[in-house]
């Protein structure tokens, strides 16, 4: 691999720390950077990769947000403990399945997020703590301990911005704290898809250690940005992501065919 190429990845690592400590996401930057660096690398490879440098960015995200703001253990624990189990079962199943079976239900879910938060300016504002009932927690526990995790083992991308939407619409969370319990959650769904990957040998572990190192770079500026700018900000780059997501996943899905 030439320095151009390796350094470009390096970057595209370092922004895709900074977008996932935000709101997640940082995978639409990552993954492309990698199927287009390497030709004809395997897409379980890319994922794995991926997978290597994202749980060191998360992981460091989801600590400095631990030692900056309260995070809900009883809610983000759990879902993390799941998590790691149902994104192991996911990248196990990686590869058997099309992407491009899921790219159509993805890409309604996304702009049905786009259209909920545009048409809900205050949730994620400020919290809402009366919807934290024993209900919605086990409801959201299984969102994204399970649904969401087992799609981040499976393709991944935009794993984050659900988890961060999932607190936020379930559970009654601002931005803020809902994009900390979706670092602590989105760090186990890495480490279970990266076992497995790590495991059938479907990781570039050389490049994957540099583009960690990048990753927590960004993933620490970006946690603190979010944190010193507060829940508006959040939202901001959350529907720029929802909105880059979508346009990545349609024109996967209809011009590059």
């Amino acid at each position: 691999m030439d320095a151009v190429t390796l350094s470009t990845l390096l970057a595209a690592a370092a922004m895709a720390g900074w977008v996932d400590a935000v709101v997640g996401g940082g995978g639409l930057l990552l993954l492309p950077a990698l199927l287009v660096a390497a030709p004809g690398l395997p897409v379980a490879t890319a994922l794995g990769t991926n997978k290597l440098a994202a749980i060191f960015g998360t992981a460091t995200a989801a600590a400095t947000y631990a030692r900056r703001t309260k995070v809900d253990w009883r809610v983000a624990g759990p879902a993390a403990g799941f998590a790691v189990l149902s994104a192991g079962v996911g990248a196990a199943l990686a590869g058997s399945v099309p992407a491009s079976a899921y790219r159509p239900v993805v890409l309604v879910v996304l702009v049905s997020v786009a259209v909920f938060v545009l048409l809900r300016p205050r949730m994620g504002v400020v919290a809402a703590p009366a919807k934290r009932t024993p209900l919605r927690v086990a409801a959201v526990i299984a969102v994204a301990g399970v649904g969401i995790a087992l799609y981040d083992g499976l393709i991944g991308p935009g794993t984050g911005t659900f988890l961060v939407l999932a607190f936020t619409a379930l559970v009654g969370a601002d931005f803020v704290h809902g994009s900390a319990m979706a670092k602590v959650v989105n760090a186990g769904t890495n480490l279970g898809a990266l076992v497995v990957f790590g495991v059938t040998g479907h990781v570039w572990w050389l490049l994957g250690a540099g583009m960690a190192v990048c990753n927590i770079a960004g993933a620490v500026l970006g946690a603190r940005m979010a944190l010193r700018r507060g829940s508006g900000f959040v939202r901001v780059v959350l529907l720029v992501v929802v909105v880059a997501l979508v346009a990545k996943l349609g024109h996967d899905q209809w011009v590059a065919r």
